[in-house]
């Protein structure tokens, strides 16, 4: 039996469907939920979540932050931001990534160019632009 994956942000629901697993990463680290999956609540960092699918492929989507909740089977994942590959602008999130980066050579510390930084990596990562090997670590 396939999970039911529901991946929502305030604007839109970014993908409803089946998949046989989805890798998230909340506070304490990557986790992976299969069908038989006991409950769990947790707080989603800014990192793609990945659906992958019975047929072998796999659906990567942007997420800024929220929260996933797995129950009966179900996995739902409400989030600031969602967004699919196609729904990514590439050279906006270079930009985002290049002001981030300056802004933290400035201010090492500067917690809004951190998260900002990751955010750009995040959609980068996710729309296949990747730059940097730091960015595509998982």
């Amino acid at each position: 039996m396939p999970l039911q994956v529901e991946l929502v942000s305030p604007e839109s629901i970014a993908y409803s469907g089946e998949a046989k697993m989805v890798i998230a990463r909340v506070v304490t680290g990557d986790i992976a939920f299969l069908p038989g999956h006991v409950p769990f609540i947790g707080i989603l960092q800014a990192h793609p979540v990945r659906v992958l699918f019975e047929d072998g492929t796999e659906l990567s989507i942007a997420v800024h932050q929220g929260f996933v909740e797995v129950s009966d089977d179900k996995v739902t994942i409400l989030s600031d931001v969602c967004e699919l590959p196609d729904q990514i602008d590439v050279g906006r999130a270079q930009a985002a990534k290049a002001k981030a980066e300056d802004t933290l050579k400035a201010d090492s510390n500067d917690e809004d160019a951190k998260a900002a930084l990751k955010r750009a990596e995040t959609r980068l990562t996710v729309a296949g632009a990747v730059t940097s090997a730091k960015a595509g670590a998982h």
